[in-house]
């Protein structure tokens, strides 16, 4: 199955994402997927485990040769997630977590409706939203903080469309949560 979390930035779906992929049970039966992406890189982030950081010209050949499963352009960068990765996964008989915006979630759905499941995750508040934004990194200017949680209402709305919602509130609970809904399907 492909299992998609979704939210606003700073919602915590990465965090929820690579905690629920260290359970044993959960980790034999999935892929990581990492992403692409055009955005500098952020203190502490790596090369292919965050995310594959390549050039805006990269992407876009990526893009044209049908590489590119799905893909957002995303506060002036593209994100996108490779075709290969996912293809591969579901061959071999594994899951996959994606980390994907609406767009995305609702690209992958049309191309694999009954392999896709949908989890939106909901922060606790705007006020937290934007402590854990500027917190990923000293680097995140006050002015992309700003355009980030203007996007939060739109983003909100997009929560109706999804198969479950799981609000982050307390980390440890917000994974018991996503562990139970995966188990469930898996």
């Amino acid at each position: 199955m492909i299992f998609i979390l979704s939210g606003p930035s700073g919602s915590g779906k990465t965090t929820l994402r690579d905690r629920v992929l260290k359970d044993g049970l959960i980790k034999k039966k999935f892929v990581k997927s990492v992403s692409l992406c055009t955005r500098p890189r952020r203190t502490g982030e790596k090369e292919g485990r965050d995310y594959f950081f390549v050039t805006g010209e990269k992407f876009t050949d990526l893009k044209r040769s049908g590489k590119i499963l799905e893909w957002t352009k995303y506060l002036g960068y593209y994100y996108g997630t490779k075709k290969a990765l996912v293809e591969a996964a579901l061959k071999k008989g594994k899951n996959i977590l994606l980390c994907l915006d609406f767009r995305g979630a609702k690209r992958v759905r049309k191309l694999y409706p009954k392999e896709t499941l949908t989890i939106f995750v909901i922060p606790p508040s705007l006020q937290e939203l934007r402590k854990r934004i500027q917190g990923r990194s000293f680097k995140t200017k006050n002015e992309e903080v700003k355009r980030r949680v203007r996007l939060v209402e739109a983003e909100l709305r997009q929560a109706a469309y999804y198969d479950y919602s799981l609000r982050n509130i307390n980390l440890k609970q917000a994974v018991k949560r996503l562990k139970g809904i995966i188990l469930q399907r898996i």
